[in-house]
């Protein structure tokens, strides 16, 4: 009697996953149908936002509040919707410049207007762009520098002193922490982005786990199960070191089962936007989960499972690069990164990519690799002719001038504002061209430099490598984004 019990439970148990698997692919199915499309940028901005709050007022089933402001007047707004007794909070971009939750919150949001059979057991709680000042200058911080994220014990913020309220006042049993993290993270010895990295934070030093820490964590190992399927070893797992002054340790503290979802990198996702999709598809299946209690059957076991995030992925490696620097050769591997420069005279960003990285990176990875073995290495070289205006520029064939082995093209007149070009080609402004010194000249290479050079074979250009980006002249496959003024 007893065995044919287990295997009954063993059966409700497998059916109930199954139907969590089945709403899963029905999202995946329809989800162009309910993504926001006014939302097509990872910069969005507090302002871009709004008349989608708005127009929630209207929607029956939904309840808009103000909560208060932010230090420079902008409204933080909550979102409720749902009439089960489960309560469950979610909040985005604490940190200003992670944006990727925010716009998936409101792909969810369209999608719970017409799809209603979740919200009889659970009643939800958005608050998206907690940190709007941040998110205006695209930067972590707030209006006066502080991490909101280390100030749930002084609460200083406003902003921090509104996700308190809100949770206390919801008692939430469930908190969904939305973050972005840095693409360069890679799940733990391997050359796999963390594409999506989870924790289940602690709530004391000893790393305790109670009902409320391990709820999440069941939380966290069926969300892992649903990456899996769309980025198979692309998940990690952040250290579990208490943090007295963080948001997610508290909450946790305060009985809320807090669950922090942080996206990273995904090859070829630049704005995110598969990523973006991953958060809506993911989110809401922990949510069905939530809502039908198939978590509570989950083996907490796995949770440590995931493996931990490292971060030791680059933008471009490349290996086994030889140079030769005051008569001697030296073998490296190079990390090279492209870091993003706010353009305020811009609608967006530009890219300057430096060497972040110089010596035995055997242990490192990279999106891209390039093995630089039995090729001659060629510094950054400027086009002898120099252009006295910046309109000729657009009658270069910049293919041709990289494969004769130019990098650079100098210019006379050149707005000393402009930082950087469309063009997939550095430019130097004339008065800036070095003139060679006397004295120890310094290396090719060095951490900080920008990223341009040539590699060749045979007298040929085979790679060339702009401002971080890949030229690869035999597929010719031409991938630079934009050059700087160097």
């Amino acid at each position: 009697m007893k065995y044919s019990l287990t295997l009954l439970l063993s059966f409700f148990t497998l059916l109930l996953f199954s139907q969590d698997d089945g709403f899963r692919k029905k999202l995946d199915v329809d989800y162009q149908q309910y993504k926001e499309t006014t939302l097509n940028k990872r910069r969005t901005k507090h302002v871009e936002i709004q008349p989608l709050i708005n127009s929630l007022k209207a929607e029956k089933g939904f309840e808009v509040r103000v909560l208060g402001k932010s230090i420079e007047g902008r409204k933080i707004s909550m979102i409720s919707l749902g009439e089960g007794k489960t309560d469950i909070l979610l909040w985005s971009q604490m940190h200003g410049d992670e944006p990727t939750a925010t716009l998936a919150i409101f792909d969810m949001l369209n999608y719970l207007k017409t799809n209603k059979s979740l919200l009889s057991k659970v009643r939800l709680h958005f608050i998206p762009m907690l940190n709007p000042d941040g998110a205006e200058k695209f930067t972590r911080r707030n209006a006066i520098g502080i991490d909101i994220n280390r100030d749930a014990l002084r609460l200083q913020t406003p902003e921090g002193r509104i996700l308190k309220s809100a949770r206390d006042s919801l008692q939430a049993d469930f908190g969904f922490n939305l973050h972005d993290q840095s693409t360069h993270y890679n799940a733990e010895r391997t050359s796999k982005p963390a594409t999506i990295s989870f924790l289940a934070p602690a709530y004391n030093y000893e790393k305790s786990i109670n009902n409320v820490r391990g709820n999440a964590m069941k939380i966290i190992i069926e969300m892992n199960n649903v990456i899996q399927k769309y980025a198979p070893g692309q998940v990690g797992r952040y250290s579990d070191e208490f943090e007295p002054r963080a948001f997610g340790d508290n909450i946790q503290k305060w009985g809320t089962s807090a669950i922090l979802v942080e996206s990273g990198g995904y090859l070829g996702d630049p704005e995110k936007q598969f990523i973006r999709k991953l958060n809506y598809i993911t989110i809401l299946t922990a949510i069905h989960s939530i809502a039908n209690e198939t978590y509570k059957n989950v083996d907490i076991k796995k949770y440590k499972d995931i493996p931990r995030n490292n971060r030791k992925l680059f933008d471009l490696k490349m290996e086994n690069l030889t140079y030769t620097y005051l008569g001697n050769e030296y073998l490296v591997d190079l990390g090279i990164n492209k870091i993003e420069i706010d353009n305020p005279k811009h609608t967006n960003f530009y890219s300057v990519g430096k060497i972040v990285d110089i010596g035995d990176l055997s242990t490192y990875y990279g999106y891209k690799t390039i093995d630089a073995k039995d090729f001659i290495f060629k510094s950054d070289e400027v086009h002898p002719k120099i252009i006295s205006d910046t309109n000729e520029l657009k009658k270069i064939k910049f293919d041709d001038l990289i494969k004769q082995g130019y990098t650079s093209i100098a210019v006379d007149n050149l707005d000393k504002n402009i930082k950087f070009t469309e063009f997939p080609m550095n430019l130097t402004r004339v008065n800036d061209i070095v003139i060679k010194k006397s004295g120890i000249p310094k290396p090719p290479l060095y951490l900080g430099k920008n990223a341009t050079f040539l590699l060749k074979k045979d007298g040929k250009v085979v790679y060339a490598i702009i401002n971080g980006f890949v030229y690869d002249i035999k597929s010719e496959k031409n991938n630079v984004i934009n050059g700087i003024v160097k």
